[in-house]
């Protein structure tokens, strides 16, 4: 196993027990947590996002960093700064709601992605809230997207089974 194998295997357990602890808590834990020693902020927050596969038709969950702009939680594509898209982002272009849960609060959710100076500035915002992005954006030619979503109506709380 190559290190770049091997880190991205590290990566899926740690996003896997993340998911399972949030999820298993009804999101008691897992809402917040210390980044500090990937370069993040000790309080960084994370949302979980519920979306349907586009070529599966099977539901995903997905633990994410979140931040909130004027009244929208925003989310961000980086996977790392891979120079592919996350699956998650491809599944949620192709629909036009979804779940998210912060804490112990659940919505579904319309998305959109900001534009132009907008843009700009929610990119610089979610920066400063983890750090790292800076050096995703660097290791890519791919700009990384931003989502911003906007809650219709509360939903219940997610559980498993999830994948």
């Amino acid at each position: 196993m190559t290190d770049a194998e091997a880190l991205r295997a590290d990566r899926a357990d740690w996003t896997a027990q993340h998911r399972a602890t949030y999820l298993e808590s009804g999101g008691a834990q897992g809402h917040v947590l210390d980044l500090s020693d990937v370069g993040g902020r000790s309080f960084t927050t994370h949302c979980l996002i519920r979306y349907t596969g586009r070529k599966s038709g099977q539901s995903y969950i997905t633990p994410l960093i979140y931040g909130n702009a004027g009244g929208e939680i925003v989310v961000v594509a980086s996977k790392g700064g891979a120079d592919s898209h996350p699956a998650w982002y491809l599944n949620v272009l192709s629909q036009q709601t979804l779940g998210v849960q912060i804490a112990t609060q659940a919505f579904e959710a319309t998305w959109r992605e900001p534009q132009g100076d907008e843009r700009h500035q929610v990119w610089e915002y979610m920066c400063h809230l983890y750090p790292p992005y800076i050096a995703y954006q660097q290791s890519t030619s791919r700009r990384i997207p931003l989502v911003m979503l906007s809650p219709l109506r509360p939903i219940e709380p997610f559980s498993a089974p999830v994948r």
